[in-house]
């Protein structure tokens, strides 16, 4: 149910830009505006923020960054390789991402909190710059080499190379990773601009794929059967290859492979139909493969959950660190009775009788009297005062 939860708000953006492109609230310029001010001032502000946030030993996390990030490069080359043989680059490109690019900004982060609990905060930052800053600058290199391919070589690479001077998405991580490296931080101002206007990037490119699904035109062929295949690619493939490089390669203990696992399965994001509609390269394509991949979602994550990815909650209370540094699903360490009734009646340093504050919480609190001031267990006197009168 916590996978519906977070995923229906999603929905609900989508319907809001369908339902105000439809009653015409919204014109039809509107989707290549909105997505322009995504492109051009929310979601530079997004990166720029997450990298430059950062820190290196949250991001120096080789095990889970070789797993999860070979499972998106093998699907995002393979995706092209399977595409460029009836398109051209740019277009092969965005298929790439819709087959790679998991929405870890707007589902990640959430599902991982209610998944995995505080400790999913960290491998949620890693996914994110690795689709959303890494993935995402190849997929524009990519699509501006398409785009430029029928120049000379040496035209091909000085019009790639002042295209990507003056994208502001390939700016903004950059400079986030500036910031980083001098270790100073964003000044407060700063922080609270880029917080306010990355906090507008998912909202307002969901709300542009409802206005774009809105708008009526004519249904390519063989569009169906592209959809499946993207859709099938990011959400059983991607998880499945992802999990074997989690386990068989790089031997990750079970909270990174669940969280690789689980972070891999995120449907298709909103970054894919920005760069389609910015670059006009096969939007409706695209917004199809965001849809019914956050549709089927449910069921797959939900899935997954069900038969092993998930953990009772007991089991998340207290987190700890991996032998590779990374935090671990947490563990509720629950002594048996007879060792909690054997560690309560040992005798204090000062030989004095045994404290129910000493032991942990159980049942057996109940059997045993608090000691008051003058016993030997610290901090018990006039507490356990209080609690025997309080019977």
């Amino acid at each position: 149910m916590s996978v519906l939860f977070i995923v229906l708000p999603i929905f609900a953006l989508i319907f809001a830009g369908w339902l105000c492109r439809r009653l015409d609230v919204l014109g039809p310029n509107a989707t290549r505006e909105l997505n322009r001010f995504v492109v051009y001032l929310a979601l530079p502000a997004l990166l720029l923020d997450i990298v430059a946030k950062a820190s290196w030993s949250q991001i120096w996390q080789p095990g889970f960054v070789g797993a999860f990030g070979i499972g998106v490069a093998v699907i995002f080359v393979a995706t092209i390789a399977i595409r460029l043989r009836a398109h051209g680059l740019a277009d092969a490109a965005v298929d790439g991402l819709n087959a790679a690019y998991g929405n870890t900004g707007y589902i990640g982060f959430p599902l991982a909190a209610a998944v995995l609990g505080a400790g999913g905060a960290t491998p949620t930052l890693v996914a994110s710059i690795i689709t959303i800053c890494i993935l995402f600058a190849v997929a524009i290199v990519l699509i501006e080499v398409g785009l430029e391919a029928s120049q000379p070589p040496l035209r091909i690479v000085q019009k790639v190379a002042g295209s990507l001077a003056r994208n502001p998405l390939v700016i903004a991580p950059v400079l986030g990773a500036v910031v980083l490296a001098v270790g100073r931080g964003l000044p407060v101002p700063v922080d609270s601009f880029l917080k306010l206007l990355g906090g507008a990037a998912s909202p307002c490119a969901l709300v542009a794929l409802g206005l774009f699904l809105a708008e009526k035109r004519e249904a390519k062929g063989g569009a169906g059967g592209t959809v499946v295949l993207l859709t099938a690619l990011k959400l059983l493939v991607q998880p499945v290859l992802t999990w074997w490089l989690a386990t068989r390669v790089f031997a990750l203990d079970p909270f990174q492979v669940r969280a690789a696992v689980l972070l891999a399965a995120l449907p298709t994001g909103t970054g894919p139909f920005m760069l389609a509609e910015f670059y006009r390269r096969e939007a409706g394509l695209t917004a199809k493969v965001v849809l019914a991949s956050t549709v089927v979602s449910l069921f797959t994550i939900t899935g997954y959950l069900a038969f092993g990815g998930n953990e009772p909650l007991q089991n998340r209370a207290r987190t700890k660190t991996g032998a590779r540094g990374y935090p671990r699903a947490p563990v509720f360490h629950q002594p048996s009775a007879a060792a909690a009734l054997t560690w309560a009646r040992a005798p204090s340093a000062s030989g004095g009788l045994p404290c129910a504050d000493r032991i942990p919480p159980s049942p057996l609190r109940r059997r045993l009297p608090a000691r008051g001031a003058a016993g030997s267990c610290p901090a018990a006197g006039a507490k356990a005062h209080d609690r025997g009168s309080a019977g």
